[in-house]
């Protein structure tokens, strides 16, 4: 009995997280193409130098997971005592005041504005790590792993479409799925706003559809407002988890290298313009879907998490490496699809072990940590980023690919499975 209402509890809380998590990285990844725009359009026309502008992007793009870094483990902590669903309500709701501010920052060309914007939106933006607290509360140690894969094709969805509308919405002109061409009025404020409305969605979805997930609400637990630097304490100490979040800290560090400028090497290097650049962001997000709805699920019925990770941290760091060979569009799209499918092995796999790793009543705060960890490798590289690329574009993808494969020889070399991950193994292997 206890089982099947376990079932219906996943089967209705699962798409719900999806689709939010769907809606919430679309989002994102409209704006990777816009980002150079911001360059070309207020950046320089405001005074700046061009080295000045990769600095100051670099910075626009960490504002975001550096505030992220600080609040999502009291997200994380809140929904721990309140529950998961109005947090979700009320931090996707925040998510969308954000991105009307930087629509309203860029029409105004108000420079501060937009990092004031970008830093709201992070504060409010650790709202991925509670959706994967209910995906861990309501999935079952046999789903766990399949149900994570998910997470990651639902990321990789959003991400498909999220370069595409942006680069279209952003662009007055730009043709629309072969349907029409977009409005002349369409601008690089106009996805912003589009996502705004697309937040909002998310907020009715949470109050309506989303069930409470949590089954271990802790209300006398004391809110730990500063809690961020203490957690990467706890990530660095923890015996248990401390070998994963080092190498998630590297992947993650690795990625962003890559992906804070590299949509500018390929506008120098490839002459793309900002819908080949969206177009190609969305190639990866097919790419990391695919790997993540399919090659993670098929891995998962022969490895263990940790021995996918042995060699896709590897992997993933020497396919970023080949991200700079190709010298033309055709030689990029055959690249491509490697890197983005061992990413999306490490991505999934990596999440999955985390949370097989934590207590199930703390999964909210380790969860929480989980993402701290990610949200401080995506803020210190993306400002570092700025500053290298002034060296030349292609360094900040050099870097990235030597810091992944650092990541993956440090999770070979110290990484050794939970005694209690050990023994469910055993049990099952004894059970079958």
């Amino acid at each position: 009995m206890a089982k099947n209402l376990n079932d219906r509890l996943e089967g209705r809380a699962l798409p719900i997280v999806l689709s939010i998590i769907f809606l919430d990285v679309l989002g994102i990844g409209i704006l990777f193409p816009v980002l150079p725009q911001l360059i070309f359009q207020i950046f320089i026309p405001a005074g700046h130098s061009y080295s000045g502008s990769l600095i100051m992007l670099g910075w626009l793009v960490g504002i975001y997971p550096l505030m992220q870094f600080v609040a999502t483990p009291i997200l994380g902590q809140l929904s721990d005592r309140f529950g998961r669903k109005p947090v979700l309500g009320i931090s996707v709701a925040g998510t969308a005041l954000g991105y009307v501010l930087f629509a309203i920052g860029i029409i105004t060309k108000n420079i501060p504005l937009l990092f004031f914007a970008r830093a709201f939106d992070g504060i409010t933006g650790g709202n991925l790590s509670v959706a994967r607290a209910v995906i861990a509360d309501v999935s079952s140690p046999e789903h766990r792993t399949r149900n994570f894969g998910f997470i990651g094709a639902a990321f990789g969805m959003g991400f498909v479409m999220g370069p595409y509308l942006g680069a279209r919405l952003a662009t007055p002109g730009a043709n629309f799925f072969g349907l029409f061409n977009t409005p002349h009025w369409f601008n690089a404020a106009t996805p912003f706003w589009f996502t705004a409305i697309l937040s909002l969605m998310n907020v009715l979805l949470i109050m309506f559809i989303l069930p409470e997930t949590h089954k271990h609400i802790q209300k006398h637990v004391k809110i730990i407002w500063s809690k961020s630097l203490s957690n990467i304490k706890k990530a660095a100490t923890s015996p248990t988890l401390r070998v994963i979040f080092g190498s998630e800290f590297l992947f993650w560090s690795g990625f962003t290298f890559f992906t804070t400028f590299f949509q500018v090497l390929l506008i120098q290097k490839l002459h793309f313009t900002p819908a080949n650049v969206g177009d190609f962001f969305a190639y990866i997000g097919i790419w990391l879907a695919v790997s993540q709805a399919t090659l993670t699920v098929a891995l998962a019925k022969r490895y263990k998490n940790w021995t996918v990770l042995k060699f896709g941290f590897i992997a993933a760091g020497l396919t970023l490496y080949a991200m700079l060979w190709p010298v033309n569009t055709t030689q990029l799209l055959i690249v491509t699809p490697f890197f983005a499918m061992f990413a999306g092995l490490v991505i999934a796999n990596a999440t999955a072990l985390v949370s097989l790793s934590a207590d199930k009543t703390i999964q909210g705060e380790v969860l929480g940590i989980d993402f701290s960890v990610q949200a401080l490798a995506q803020a210190i590289p993306a400002i570092i980023a700025g500053y290298i690329a002034t060296m030349g574009i292609n360094v900040p993808v050099i870097v990235g690919g030597s810091v992944v494969i650092l990541g993956g020889i440090f999770f070979n070399i110290f990484y050794r499975p939970p005694k209690h991950l050990l023994h469910q193994d055993a049990d099952q292997a004894t059970l079958g």
